[in-house]
């Protein structure tokens, strides 16, 4: 089955690169990176009036959405570009406050959400121990549950808001990452409490998805814009007086990286259309895992300028890593998919 974008979406992310462009990103990374959030907010700021932020808020809270298939496009260029910030997370929020199916929580967090006036970062089950930039992210929110499950019952889950205001925030010092541009903390244990009970457990559910799959689009954006700087880059490099890009076995590397990439393309969009939680473990680990191969020749292909801090490809060489497993390693959402094949049984 081939998944071919309609002239809008592909308008869509033409003008995103552009604007994406023109913004000239590798400084805006490195300053997300060294704690200076004003250009980053500046260009969440583009972002937000570009629509990417509302595709994931309802309508009758200022949002457009939910629209996955444009959101699975701008994340792509979001990736590409390698923008820094609680991105997936404030998606994540969005997503949770929607499907939560009480108005006020949605109707007070939403808008700032859509408009790109408030960024957000959100811990849920199975999203992995930490929380990413919680320093710079204005809402926090997460979902726990207050006792351990028993065989006949499930515990209800808490949906919890620190920052923003309430008072409270993140717990502790920041964990380095292997991306110097994502900052990582546990999350806050208590905050006001905005909901309780299974519809936040099944929100919560709904929401992983919607998290993996803005991973998985961000993943491949990253694979693709390494594939495209490595290709410029062995047109240029020469050994024995040849481009080395005119190796058969230069060639064969760039190639396979290729093929991975395009075959995770239709994963990832076939996922948006149907948000089933098993298409979309699928498509983020083969996103996650083609972008992670292509970091590797991009590596071995640049030689020792890619260890180079100063050089703008190790930007997107830490970020292919940190996403890697993001909001579930690949043995977490091979699990999910086997469980699915398999009826509930991951052994079968």
């Amino acid at each position: 089955m081939r998944f071919l974008l309609d002239p809008e979406q592909r308008a869509f992310a033409d003008s995103l690169n552009a604007l994406l462009t023109a913004a000239d990103t590798p400084p805006v990374i490195r300053a997300w990176a060294t704690g200076d959030r004003t250009p980053g907010r500046a260009l969440w700021s583009r972002l937000a009036d570009s629509g990417v932020f509302a595709l994931a808020v309802p309508e009758a809270y200022e949002g457009v959405g939910p629209l996955p298939v444009e959101l699975a496009v701008a994340f792509v260029e979001l990736g590409r570009h390698g923008v820094p910030g609680p991105l997936v997370e404030t998606v994540a929020a969005a997503t949770l406050l929607s499907e939560l199916g009480e108005s006020g929580p949605a109707k007070r967090l939403l808008p700032a959400l859509a408009s790109g006036e408030a960024l957000a970062t959100v811990a849920l089950p199975g999203g992995g121990p930490f929380v990413l930039d919680a320093e710079a992210a204005d809402i926090h929110l997460t979902v726990d549950s207050p006792e351990a499950p028993t065989r006949d019952t499930t515990p209800p889950a808490r949906l919890h808001l620190s920052g923003s205001g309430s008072g409270s925030g993140p717990t502790g010092s920041a964990r380095p990452s292997l991306d110097p541009a994502r900052s990582l903390t546990l999350p806050h244990p208590n905050g006001e409490l905005l909901a309780t009970g299974p519809h936040v457990t099944r929100a919560a559910a709904q929401t992983l998805a919607w998290a993996r799959l803005a991973t998985a689009a961000q993943a491949l954006g990253v694979g693709l814009a390494l594939l495209d700087r490595t290709v410029e880059y062995v047109k240029q490099r020469t050994q024995f007086g040849v481009p080395i890009g005119s190796f058969q076995a230069v060639k064969h590397q760039l190639a396979d990286a290729k093929i991975a990439l395009e075959f995770a393309r239709p994963l990832l969009f076939g996922a948006a259309l149907s948000m089933a939680p098993a298409d979309v473990a699928a498509a983020k680990v083969a996103a996650g895992e083609a972008a992670y191969a292509t970091a590797r020749t991009a590596l071995q292909l640049h030689g020792a300028i890619g260890y180079t801090a100063e050089y703008d490809l190790s930007l997107w060489l830490t970020k292919a890593r940190a996403l890697r497993t993001a909001w579930g390693s690949p043995a977490e959402c091979r699990a999910e998919v086997l469980t699915a094949v398999s009826g509930g049984d991951p052994r079968s």
